[in-house]
């Protein structure tokens, strides 16, 4: 009699406590659901998008050959005379981002950057890669200001809107990082975004 009264009262808490953790799912899960995406974290993860890309594909250039162009290359009939060396692309992404990007969120544009080409001032591996970095957390800042009020506003200095100009940002580093990863190819390496898991 004291076994199944013991038993009958085991099962009716493992009841209990099943039913309670059953009832308490749809509460957790209604909890947990995700917010509805807002024009801001769309742009945010545009911007996370090529982030990832770039800094990895800047990351897989040697030291040693950083300043790579394919001017050096012996191809013939080649057209490469001049054009941005791997450090060139990597910085002018930089720069761009600042000059795309200050007008949205208000920042100030550093006086070290003239034009697009960047600082001359940075030569190592290290210095341009925070560079573009730093110019890549503006654009999580410009992303984190626009609310569908004000992403169609021209800010102060610009003629674009600043949604045009927070997503322009994404679409210019797109065409630089193609770029890039030709470069990474003619040195034999293959850009992470492109590396098997095994790599």
């Amino acid at each position: 009699m004291k076994q199944s009264l013991k038993r009958s009262g085991l099962a009716l808490i493992a009841v209990t406590l099943l039913t309670g953790a059953a009832s308490a799912r749809p509460a957790q899960q209604a909890q947990q659901s995700p917010q509805p995406p807002t024009v801001a974290s769309v742009v945010d993860r545009e911007i996370s998008g090529i982030e990832k890309l770039v800094v990895e594909a800047a990351e897989a250039m040697p030291e040693d050959k950083f300043n790579f162009t394919p001017e050096s290359l012996p191809i013939p009939g080649d057209e490469y005379k001049g054009v941005r060396s791997f450090a060139g692309q990597v910085k002018h992404i930089a720069a761009s981002n600042y000059f795309i990007w200050s007008p949205v969120t208000g920042d100030k544009i550093p006086e070290d950057i003239k034009d697009g080409n960047g600082p001359a001032g940075l030569k190592t591996k290290a210095e341009i890669i925070k560079f573009l970095k730093d110019s890549l957390a503006l654009g999580h800042k410009a992303a984190a200001t626009l609310t569908a009020e004000n992403m169609l506003q021209i800010p102060e200095k610009s003629k674009s809107p600043r949604l045009y100009l927070a997503t322009f940002g994404v679409a210019h580093a797109y065409d630089h990082y193609g770029q890039m990863v030709e470069y990474l190819r003619m040195n034999g390496i293959v850009p992470p975004a492109s590396r098997a898991k095994s790599d």
